[in-house]
């Protein structure tokens, strides 16, 4: 315990100096002009570049770049009658009640007054697939991720699945799975993220945050959340990653948050992975008070390999998709074991150009 609080103090001291005052950097001249964080500074040069100055990276925005693919551009850009009917167009699964979609990314689920969403479009999706009863939503990807909406048009089967993934929960049995693409590989390749977080407002935004040392009476009031989920490699390639997540709780924002506490962010992060940084070739946290949203700093061999533009980097989206989504047992054979929606065409093309491959 003495040699755990030993660490901790250490750890605070080092991150509370200046740069030129750190033993690793003494006897080296450091430009007290930079404005940086000290853990910034080995980025200075790719920020000086976002600034506009000049940048050896020579990409063609060609065919061959994620940035032409489908799915990319943003879903407030578009019309709610074009979002409405790329829904209808990329329906999954259909039977009896039930009726799987393969939502973009970008796209909420809850109505909003300033954003469309997936329920405020439920008439018209209903009108156009020709459906009579009024459509439910029973399961679906939050809003930052691409993946599957399971729509239920008959309350029976609706209640029967929410107790179904309640049970699920409750015997710790995962029944949603992730596929994502992130900067990094984590160690061991295999394992599981079980860490304490709350949402706490930094600037002007919520976010979410680890707790170290949680109370007994944060955890009873609800003020912070036990949270975890189980991770597996599926491949790597240069620093390139394919993870399968399966949360086994939720919270806001809990897959983001647990890639960057294994070092390795989701490629199109913008709000969490600057909490992330490399120091001497080392992996650091970065404190999280210290650690706004801003647009991911992406290593130049890889924007390359994907034929992405630096200036462009900011229009990187974010590479989280629902993949599949367990279903319970039915003894008349109506319904798979489990649903399953292909990742959008940029999140296949960026495998594709990293080398990265998925397991049928």
């Amino acid at each position: 315990m003495d040699l755990l609080c030993r660490q901790l103090v250490l750890r605070r001291l080092w991150l509370s100096l200046p740069v030129s005052h750190h033993p690793c950097f003494r006897g080296i001249s450091i430009k007290s002009s930079l404005s940086l964080p000290w853990y910034h500074e080995h980025l200075g040069t790719r920020n000086r570049r976002e600034r506009g100055h000049k940048s050896p990276i020579k990409v063609e925005e060609h065919n061959t770049g994620i940035l032409r693919t489908p799915g990319v551009v943003p879903v407030d850009k578009l019309t709610k009658e074009t979002l409405c009917q790329l829904l209808a167009q990329n329906v999954v699964f259909r039977e009896g009640p039930l009726v799987a979609i393969n939502k973009p990314q970008g796209l909420r689920i809850t109505e909003s007054s300033s954003e469309t969403s997936v329920m405020s479009l439920l008439p018209e999706l209903q009108q156009l697939l020709q459906i009579e009863s009024e459509l439910q939503v029973v399961k679906a990807a939050p809003k930052q991720s691409s993946g599957l909406v399971l729509l239920s048009s008959c309350h029976v089967t609706t209640k029967r699945l929410e107790d179904y993934y309640t049970q699920c929960r409750k015997s710790r049995k995962p029944f949603t799975t992730f596929c994502a693409i992130t900067l990094g590989v984590p160690s061991p390749a295999e394992g599981d993220v079980k860490v304490v977080l709350k949402v706490e407002q930094i600037g002007d935004l919520d976010l979410a945050v680890p707790v170290m040392h949680p109370t007994k009476g944060s955890l009873e009031r609800r003020e912070v959340k036990r949270t975890e989920t189980c991770y597996k490699v599926l491949n790597s390639v240069d620093e390139c990653s394919l993870l399968q997540l399966q949360p086994m709780t939720t919270f806001q924002d809990q897959l983001l948050v647990h890639c960057t506490l294994k070092f390795c962010p989701v490629l199109g992060d913008h709000t969490y992975s600057a909490r992330v940084a490399k120091v001497l070739g080392q992996n650091i946290c970065v404190p999280v008070e210290n650690a706004l949203p801003k647009t991911q700093l992406v290593d130049e061999s890889i924007l390359r390999r994907m034929h992405f533009p630096l200036h462009q980097v900011h229009r990187m989206p974010l590479h989280l998709h629902l993949h599949q989504l367990l279903m319970p047992s039915d003894r008349r054979g109506q319904y798979p074991a489990q649903l399953t929606a292909p990742p959008p065409p940029f999140f296949q093309k960026t495998m594709e150009l990293l080398g990265l491959k998925m397991e049928k």
